[in-house]
């Protein structure tokens, strides 16, 4: 999976509305800084980054295990620092969520529609050769680098090798940081990129569309042929043949639909609405759902039912692409944005159905209480997290099922209000 660390990090911060990848000075490393007077007036962060050199030191002896040579490292190392930045955004927990259509406005926005098209238009000859070798819809690899760099207008400006090792000193996920910088150690080793080149977001994600180091060591392409696998430069045509690549290992159907919006039947059991339940379309058009305009459900292969707002909101057939987006960067409205934005940039207009406006999204908070309140009614959550997880969706649709409502197992405000 490319991006399954970065799915609760990059995601999770863009549909919690947080903007999160300013860059600020930093302090000098402790290694330089004048001297210090006595221990109680340390200012605060040279005794950390003290520890910092303690654990750069440490890993180097690792990385060379690993085969990293010693002049690859010092030279990646040289200018490092423990990176307070990087240390608060990993440290940032989402308070306030958007709904997931306020998220797919952002995504799929007039303004980016326009700018992909225009791209589109720019780059046709690479996009078209790119689809032909991979297999892939050049729509879905443009929407990809839309919504990971905004067609590479924003790439990340942290330094790869200073923010890893930040990650790593900080100890919450370090086996993660650190087989991470051993694989950005080994592309340097290669010679693809330098170490002032290899820029990105503050969570390790590079180039154009935001591959992590053992992505990219297993699914860079140089397509170009000038003998490097370069993501990281103006021209992004290594970034998207990359994606298209990486998309074709995991099963990428060309011409398949990610998805479709569909018409339920009356009386439809919202409990067979789950990712997990994919069965054979035949399945699902013996239960009547059926497209919008009626019609039987085209056949791509086993599919699943999504209601991302519940029975207020669109209802979709997901096929096997859906999944292989899921795979590029495992969230939901990830997955939903970039089918989406694929579509419109290929002239699709927005769903025809309307989503639930009148609806806020929960905070955590309140979501926390939501799941407190259904556990002393009697329908147990297993845990009070504020995160709406399989357990939380049975239980509240074992409470609406008990007033007799729509099953639909939706978290919403108005369900929050019935249960105070």
């Amino acid at each position: 999976m490319k991006q399954a660390y970065l799915s609760a990090l990059v995601i999770g911060a863009v549909l919690s509305g947080c903007a999160g990848q300013a860059e600020t000075s930093q302090p000098a490393p402790a290694a330089v800084q004048p001297p210090q007077p006595a221990a109680s007036t340390v200012p605060p962060g040279a005794a950390e980054q003290q520890s910092f050199s303690a654990w750069r030191q440490g890993f180097r002896g690792r990385a060379l295990a690993a085969g990293i040579r010693p002049a690859v490292f010092d030279a990646a190392f040289r200018d490092v620092k423990l990176n307070q930045e990087v240390m608060r955004l990993d440290g940032r927990q989402a308070e306030f969520t958007k709904q997931i259509w306020e998220y797919l406005d952002t995504a799929t926005s007039a303004t980016r529609v326009s700018n992909g098209r225009q791209k589109w238009q720019e780059l046709a000859p690479t996009l078209k050769a790119i689809e032909t070798r991979y297999g892939v819809d050049a729509k879905v690899v443009l929407a990809i680098w839309g919504m990971e760099t905004n067609y590479g207008s924003f790439r990340g400006n942290t330094g790869i090798i200073e923010g890893l090792a930040t990650l790593a000193f900080e100890g919450r996920r370090r086996s993660f940081a650190e087989e991470q910088l051993i694989a950005a150690l080994r592309i340097l080793q290669s010679g693809d990129t330098s170490p002032e080149r290899m820029r990105g977001s503050w969570a390790g994600a590079m180039g154009h569309t935001q591959f992590m180091p053992t992505s990219y060591l297993q699914y860079a392409q140089d397509f170009t042929g000038d003998g490097k696998r370069d993501i990281w430069g103006e021209d992004p045509t290594d970034a998207l043949a990359s994606t298209a690549y990486y998309l074709a290992r995991f099963g990428w159907q060309q011409g398949a639909p990610w998805g479709l919006e569909v018409k339920l039947p009356a009386g439809f059991d919202y409990g067979l609405a789950d990712q997990d339940n994919r069965q054979p379309v035949a399945y699902w058009r013996g239960r009547g759902i059926t497209t919008l305009d009626g019609r039987p459900l085209p056949d791509h292969g086993e599919a699943a039912i999504l209601v991302p707002a519940g029975a207020q909101g669109p209802a979709f057939v997901i096929y096997n692409n859906f999944r292989v987006i899921r795979r590029y960067n495992n969230a939901t409205s990830y997955a939903m944005a970039v089918g989406h934005l694929g579509d419109k940039l290929a002239g699709g207009g927005e769903f025809r159905t309307p989503w639930p406006r009148h609806e806020r999204a929960l905070s955590r908070v309140e979501k926390e209480e939501l799941q407190r309140r259904l556990t002393a009614r009697g329908f147990d959550t297993r845990g009070a997290d504020g995160v709406i997880g399989p357990n939380t969706i049975s239980a509240i649709r074992a409470f609406q099922q008990s007033r007799g409502q729509v099953a639909d197992g939706y978290a919403s405000e108005s369900l929050l209000k019935q249960l105070r």
